[in-house]
C-alpha cells in the first residue's frame, strides 16, 4: 500500500508538471502573438528550464550513500524508464539523429555508414541490455559497474580497469554533450559559443552535485517532458502541413517518391552541374597547393599583401581594406597548420563536386550497385559491410555503457529492472519512429521551398546559424548567378533538427521548445555521465587505493567535488570543438562494447572465467579498439603528416572500430581464462 501511495503522488506530481510546460508553450505563443521578441524567446526558454531543473537538483540534495549513488532504490520502473530514455536520447540521439539521417540516407555514405543503423543499433541494445545484463547487475546489490568487476573476480586490477574503461568512454561522451549544451544556449541567447557552454553546465553542476542519482533521475523525468514534446510538436506540425495528418511515422513514406524525383532533377539540372564543376575546379587548387605546401603559403601572404598595398595605394573604402587585413590574418600561421586546413578543405571540396553536394539519394539501399561492374560490386559489400559493423558497435555498446546500466541499479528489483528496460524502450521508440520521418520532411522543404530562393531573399535564420559555427550551416554563391542551389548549402547534421521549425515555417516559440528539447537531452545525459565519471574517479580508484576507513558521507562529498573537476576539464575540451556530436558518442559506444561488454557477459553465464582472464579480455579489446581508431582517424593522421585514413581492415571505418575490438576481447579472455583457471590465481 505504501508504495501505490507514492506512485499515485508521483502520478499527480507529472501531471501537474505536464500541465504546467504546456500552459508555459500557451503562454509564450501568445506573446509571441503579441509582439515578444524572439531575442527574448530564446532566453526565457533558457533560463526557465534551467532554473526548474536546478530547483529540482536542490529538492533532491543528499549526502545518504543510498541515495547519491542509487536514488535508494526505490524508483518505480516506468519512472526508471522515462528517466534512462532521457538519459538514452543524448544530444546525439535528438540533435544529430535525424540529421545523420538527412546527410546520409537510410544506408549511409561511403565514408559515413549510418542512416538507419543508429536507429536499428541503439534501439537493439536495449533487447541485450534486458535478457543478458541489467536483471543479473540488479540481482547483485551493486553501485556501480566496476563494482561488478570487482566482486565477481575479485582483486585490484579487473576494477581498476573498468573504472578507466569508465572514465575514457564516458568523458568521450561527456565532451559531446557538453558541446551540444553550448550549441544549443548560444543559439537561444546569442552569446559566444564558450560561454554558452558555461550557462548550461550551471544547470548540469546543480542536479548532479547537490542530489546525486536522486535528483538526477527526477530532473530526467522532468527533462524527457520537454524534449518529448520538443521532437513531437515540429515533426507533427510539418507532417500536417505537407500531408494533412499529423502521424508523421505513418505517411512520411508517401514523400519519398517525390525526394526521388527530385534528386534525378537536380542531378541533371545544368546549374547544379556548374556548381560541381567549380567545386571540383576548388579542390584541384588544393590538391596543388598541398604538392608544396611552404611555397603556396608564401605565395599566398606575397598575394594578401600586395592586394593591400594596392588598396591603399588607390584610396579604397576602409572595409575594403579591413577585409584584405582580415583574410591576410585568417592564413594558416605555418605549414603544418596549412595542411590540416587545405586537406579538410580539399575532402569537402571534393565532396561537394559530386552530385547532389555529395549527399547519397536518399532511399538508397547502398552504396554501388550488387549487379553492376566489379568496382561497384565492391562499393555495395563495403557499404553494407560497415552498416552491419556499426549497428553492431552500437548495439553491444548500448549494453556496455556505464552511466545507462547504472540506472537499472536505482530500481527496488530483479523484476522491476525487467520491466524498466521494457517502458525505456517504449519511450525511446516514441522519439526514433519519428526521425525518419523529420529527415524526410526537412530535405523535402529545402528541395522544394529552399532552393532557387534569390540570395538576396534568403530567411534570416540562415544568417543567424551560420553566425553560431559555420560548420553547421554554410551557403556560397559559387556559381555567380544570384540564385541558391541545392550543392551551394552544406548543413551540419548538428543543425538539422534544431533549425528544422524555420526551416518549416514554424513559429519561433517552437524553435525556442526545439532548443529547450536539445538542452534538455544534452543536460540529462552529461548529468548521468559525471556522475559514472566521478564515481570511477572516487569510489572504484581513489578509495580503493588508499586502504584507509572512511565514511559514505566523505566518500559522496569527495565524488561531488571530483564531479566538479571533470564537468570544468570537459568543457574545456568541448570549447575546442574537436568533431561533431555524433562521430564523438559512436566512438564511446566501440570503447564500451570492446571493454565491458565481452567480460561480462562471460563473467555473468561462463563460471570458468577467471580473473586473469577478464583483465587480459577488457585490456586487448580496450587496445585493439583504440588502436584501431587513432591509427585510421583522418584527424590524427593529418597532425602526424599523413594523408587518408591509411589501410583499413577489411575497409572498415574507424567509427566502428569495436567491431575489432569485442572478438579480440572475447578470445583473449577465453584462452587466458582455460591456460590460467580460477584456482591457481592469488589474491590481488
Amino acid at each position: 500500500m505504501p508504495e501505490r501511495r507514492y506512485e499515485r503522488r508521483l502520478h499527480g506530481i507529472l501531471a501537474a508538471y505536464v500541465v504546467g510546460v504546456l500552459a508555459f508553450l500557451l503562454v509564450l505563443a501568445w506573446a509571441e502573438q503579441q509582439g515578444l521578441s524572439r531575442h527574448w524567446i530564446g532566453p526565457i526558454f533558457l533560463f526557465s528550464t534551467v532554473m526548474v531543473y536546478a530547483a529540482i537538483g536542490v529538492w533532491g540534495r543528499t549526502t545518504d550513500a543510498d541515495e547519491y549513488y542509487v536514488a535508494g532504490r526505490r524508483i518505480p520502473p516506468v519512472y526508471n524508464g522515462m528517466a534512462a530514455a532521457a538519459d538514452w536520447m543524448s544530444a546525439a540521439s535528438f540533435i544529430s539523429m535525424a540529421g545523420a539521417l538527412y546527410l546520409q540516407g537510410f544506408s549511409g555514405s561511403d565514408g559515413q555508414p549510418g542512416g538507419l543503423a543508429y536507429l536499428l543499433g541503439w534501439t537493439g541494445g536495449f533487447c541485450l541490455v534486458a535478457m543478458l545484463i541489467a536483471p543479473q547487475l540488479r540481482a547483485m546489490n551493486l553501485y556501480t559497474v566496476p563494482d561488478f568487476f570487482q566482486v565477481r573476480f575479485g582483486g585490484r586490477w579487473p576494477r581498476r580497469i573498468a573504472a578507466l574503461a569508465a572514465v575514457l568512454c564516458s568523458f568521450t561522451y561527456v565532451v559531446a554533450q557538453i558541446y551540444g549544451v553550448g550549441l544549443i544556449a548560444s543559439r537561444l541567447t546569442g552569446v559566444q559559443f564558450e560561454i554558452g557552454i558555461m550557462l548550461g553546465l550551471g544547470g548540469v553542476l546543480l542536479c548532479s552535485f547537490l542530489g546525486g542519482m536522486r535528483a538526477i533521475t527526477w530532473t530526467q523525468v522532468a527533462q524527457y517532458i520537454v524534449l518529448l514534446l520538443a521532437f513531437l510538436i515540429p515533426v507533427s506540425w510539418l507532417a500536417w502541413k505537407q500531408f494533412g495528418n499529423p502521424l508523421a511515422p505513418l505517411v512520411y513514406g508517401t514523400q519519398m517518391q517525390r525526394i526521388s524525383e527530385r534528386e534525378a532533377a537536380l542531378r541533371d539540372a545544368p546549374a547544379e552541374r556548374e556548381v560541381a564543376r567549380l567545386y571540383l575546379l576548388r579542390a584541384q587548387g588544393w590538391e596543388a597547393r598541398l604538392k608544396d605546401v611552404d611555397a603556396a603559403l608564401v605565395a599566398d601572404r606575397e598575394r594578401a599583401q600586395e592586394r593591400i598595398r594596392e588598396l591603399r595605394a588607390r584610396n579604397a573604402e576602409v572595409n575594403e581594406i579591413v577585409a584584405a587585413s582580415r583574410a591576410l590574418a585568417a592564413l594558416p600561421r605555418d605549414a603544418a597548420t596549412a595542411r590540416e586546413q587545405w586537406r579538410r578543405a580539399l575532402r569537402e571540396d571534393t565532396e561537394r563536386a559530386q552530385p547532389l553536394g555529395g549527399l547519397p539519394p536518399h532511399a538508397r539501399p547502398y552504396a554501388g550497385d550488387p549487379d553492376g561492374t566489379p568496382a561497384e560490386r565492391e562499393a555495395f559489400d563495403v557499404s553494407r559491410r560497415n552498416f552491419l559493423a556499426l549497428m553492431f558497435c552500437l548495439m553491444v555498446g548500448t549494453a556496455g555503457l556505464p552511466h545507462l546500466l547504472t540506472r537499472y541499479h536505482t530500481v527496488p528489483s530483479v523484476a522491476a529492472a525487467r520491466s524498466s528496460v521494457a517502458w525505456s524502450l517504449f519511450f525511446i521508440v516514441l522519439l526514433y519512429a519519428s526521425a525518419p520521418a523529420l529527415a524526410v520532411m526537412v530535405k523535402f522543404e529545402v528541395m522544394q521551398n529552399l532552393v532557387g530562393s534569390t540570395f538576396d531573399a534568403l530567411p534570416g535564420w540562415i544568417a543567424q546559424w551560420a553566425r553560431v559555427d559555420p560548420s553547421l550551416l554554410a551557403i556560397e554563391d559559387i556559381n555567380g548567378d544570384g540564385i541558391l542551389q541545392f550543392g551551394e548549402i552544406r548543413l551540419g547534421a548538428d543543425v538539422v533538427m534544431l533549425a528544422a521549425p524555420e526551416i518549416g515555417g514554424l513559429p519561433y516559440v517552437i524553435s525556442g521548445l526545439v532548443a529547450a528539447g536539445g538542452l534538455a537531452a544534452a543536460l540529462s545525459t552529461a548529468d548521468g555521465l559525471l556522475l559514472t565519471i566521478s564515481n570511477a574517479l572516487v569510489r572504484d580508484m581513489a578509495f580503493q587505493e588508499m586502504r584507509r576507513t572512511e565514511t559514505p558521507e566523505q566518500r559522496v562529498i569527495f565524488t561531488k567535488f571530483a564531479l566538479l573537476a571533470v564537468a570544468m576539464l570537459a568543457a574545456f575540451v568541448a570549447a575546442l570543438r574537436p568533431a561533431e556530436i555524433l562521430p564523438l558518442v559512436s566512438a564511446s559506444f566501440s570503447l564500451a562494447a570492446a571493454a565491458f561488454v565481452p567480460v561480462m557477459v562471460l563473467g555473468i553465464f561462463w563460471r570458468r572465467t577467471s580473473r586473469a582472464g577478464a583483465v587480459a579480455g577488457m585490456l586487448t579489446g580496450l587496445g585493439v579498439t583504440v588502436y584501431y581508431m587513432l591509427a585510421h582517424a583522418a584527424s590524427v593522421r593529418s597532425r602526424l603528416g599523413l594523408a587518408g585514413t591509411g589501410d583499413l581492415w577489411w575497409d572498415i571505418q574507424p567509427i566502428s572500430a569495436g567491431v575489432f575490438g569485442v572478438p579480440a576481447g572475447v578470445v583473449a579472455a577465453v584462452l587466458v581464462s582455460l591456460l590460467r583457471p580460477l584456482h591457481r590465481e592469488m589474491p590481488g
